[in-house]
């Protein structure tokens, strides 16, 4: 529960717009929309764009004010006169190239009706940009249609209502498609899409009153949390019109008062991180291996997908059990109930006739006496019943406990087991080191017997697997000394070689002599060879005419080949984006679902503690009346 607080927490805060963005850190709750890279993975659109202090988008308005120096009101930039430069780079190729490529994944995920081809979004029409405006705002009115006339009117008026920082004048809306137009037209856009994609996360988070559906203990964590939220930002917007852009010491803050708000485990949190850091490099690991062969990438994201399906269905037979032995417990208490009822009738009429008794009867002192007697029993009674039952219920809480603690350590036990299993591929059934057997241990599925037996086979195919991975180890030894003996072996060669190779090398040296005997006698005949030599000359720079013709040739090809090479690498990429896009909403679902389903538990779980309270409050009522009705008795028998 503890962690699902925190979660919710992190949720809120990482779904916020981030304010500000530096070279090296990004601040806890703000940064710059237009600035966020969209990966997964390894696989980045591309390179982040370093900021500086000085060229930092302001998303309320431009910064006029040195480092150090009191703000103005960020509000002068919807209302007032002052003119707003726009800081972003929209003139950059690449920050234009990125831009497309951000609305062109949007439009495509929310269904846009258009076509999307590259060319067109390189330089729309105005037709066009308003078709992909009005989509884009629809999103965030579903009510709202375009009118037929004056666009160019009405785009611009729906930028001002909606308080963009910038001005889209109505005469770029006649040329929407130039080049010196549709960067500040795309950057509209890329704005508007940001408002929308905030305007999700709000509505995902139900800031105002979210919790009071749940009980008062929700609400109460609700309000902590928005007090600490509150604090902060007015901590933080303080510093930032002094002049600040980072906030390091109040976010350390936040997060020291959200932890302790939720008590956060930092164990655990740092087992999660380790836990978080072996499965990016095993991430890491199998990418690289994915470059090599897609087809076996494939089929292991389809392998591990059909395991956790498989998991996810044991998952909810576990459910479907949990469910059945519920209903039978409800089965029981309503069975309980019934018979409690029944016994308070008898009681009932047991008092009734005791009543009738008592009004037709007279008493003597010998009957006087029986009745105490009777009343001091019946006292002795309840209370050794009562002792008795407190001791079976501190029992009985005591062996919960103590089933809780083992049933935890066995758990912690079979999930190292696991996590070795995985190491060594030995998990799943499909697995490298598996051979076809299963080594994955299921002890809540079965009974003790088949857990002792499910043990025993695993035991004796893990000793069989180690049995062969020392054979292996021993094969695998001979023949490293088989290769040094062969490396001994190669080692001696060499050192013959090099031998004969200096007594070539002695050989060399005399031949050079004897060479520069003959260069002397061959000085006397260079008058014979200086024709030779023109001619030779000549040739030559026919040769370099044509080896430059060839180079240019294979330059083009070079380049025809670099184009060929980019655009299979853009294809790959957008289906790399797509395949991690699916397994995100795939995951996503799965969590949603596990999550609806804890939260419908704990429902039932409340639900049948107050059934039982009540039941016992009744009980305790109906005692307590008996016992009333017995003071009464007796108090008459007394005064009789």
């Amino acid at each position: 529960m503890e962690r699902g607080r925190m979660s919710r927490a992190g949720g809120r805060m990482s779904e916020l717009p981030m304010r500000v963005q530096d070279a090296n850190r990004m601040s806890v709750i703000y940064a710059t929309p237009q600035n966020k890279q969209q990966s997964f993975g390894k696989l980045s659109l591309s390179k982040p764009q370093p900021v500086t202090s000085e060229k930092r988008t302001s998303f309320f308005g431009a910064r006029t004010s040195g480092a150090g120096m009191p703000r103005n009101s960020t509000m002068a930039g919807f209302g007032g006169t002052e003119k707003i430069k726009d800081a972003r780079p929209l003139h950059d190729k690449t920050f234009v190239q990125q831009c497309i490529r951000q609305l062109h994944d949007f439009l495509t995920e929310q269904g846009y009706p258009g076509p999307l081809a590259a060319k067109t979004l390189q330089s729309p029409s105005t037709k066009e940009f308003v078709k992909m405006f009005e989509f884009i705002y629809h999103q965030l009115d579903p009510a709202f249609e375009m009118p037929n006339s004056k666009v160019e009117e009405e785009v611009p008026a729906i930028l001002k209502a909606l308080r963009y920082p910038f001005v889209l004048s109505k005469s770029s809306m006649y040329s929407v498609g130039a080049p010196h137009t549709w960067p500040q037209a795309l950057g509209a856009l890329m704005w508007l899409i940001d408002d929308v994609k905030v305007k999700w996360s709000l509505s995902k988070q139900d800031l105002l009153l979210s919790d009071f559906g749940e009980d008062g203990d929700s609400i109460e964590e609700g309000a902590d949390y928005n007090k600490l939220f509150c604090d902060y930002t007015a901590e933080t917007y303080s510093k930032f019109m002094q002049g600040d852009d980072t906030f390091e010491d109040d976010d350390e803050t936040f997060l020291n008062r959200l932890k302790k708000l939720y008590n956060v485990d930092d164990a655990l949190l740092a087992e999660m991180e380790e836990k978080h850091q072996i499965l990016s490099d095993e991430v890491e690991r199998l990418e690289k291996d994915s470059q090599t062969d897609r087809l076996m990438t494939k089929r292991m994201d389809k392998m591990r997908l059909q395991t956790d399906l498989k998991k996810i269905q044991s998952y909810r037979e576990n459910l479907e059990n949990f469910e059945l032995s519920v209903k039978g417990k409800i089965s029981e208490l309503s069975d309980e109930l019934e018979t409690t009822a029944s016994h308070v009738e008898t009681l009932k009429h047991e008092r009734d006739e005791l009543q009738r008794l008592l009004q037709n009867q007279k008493f003597t002192p010998a009957d006087v006496e029986r009745i105490n007697r009777e009343k001091w029993e019946l006292q002795q009674t309840i209370t050794s019943l009562s002792k008795s039952l407190e001791d079976a219920e501190q029992h009985k809480w005591n062996e919960e406990i103590a089933l809780a603690k083992v049933k935890e350590k066995a758990e912690l036990k079979l999930a190292e087991y696991h996590k070795l299993a995985r190491k060594l591929k030995l998990i799943p059934l499909s697995a490298e080191n598996a051979c076809g057997h299963d080594f994955e241990m299921r002890p809540f599925e079965c009974g003790p017997s088949s857990l002792v037996q499910n043990k025993s086979q695993i035991q004796i195919l893990l000793r069989k697997l180690i049995s062969d991975v020392e054979e292996e180890k021993s094969r695998l030894t001979n023949m490293r000394l088989s290769l040094e003996e062969s490396s001994e072996q190669v080692s001696s060669n060499i050192m013959d070689k090099s031998n004969d190779m200096k007594q070539l090398r002695e050989q060399i040296r005399k031949l050079d002599e004897r060479l520069d005997c003959a260069m002397q006698e061959l000085a006397q005949e260079e008058q014979d060879w200086a024709e030779e030599l023109d001619s030779v000359d000549n040739h030559r720079k026919l040769l370099e005419k044509k080896v430059h013709c060839g180079y240019d040739e294979a330059m083009q090809q070079q380049k025809a080949a670099q184009q060929q090479y980019n655009l299979v690498w853009q294809e790959t990429a957008e289906e790399m984006r797509t395949v991690a896009k699916n397994l995100a909403s795939v995951l996503t679902t799965a969590t949603n679902h596990l999550a609806i389903t804890e939260k419908c538990i704990e429902d039932f779980h409340v639900r049948m503690q107050r059934i039982c309270s009540k039941t016992v409050e009744e009980d305790k009522a109906a005692i307590q009346k008996l016992r009333d009705i017995l003071r009464d008795f007796t108090s008459k028998a007394n005064c009789l």
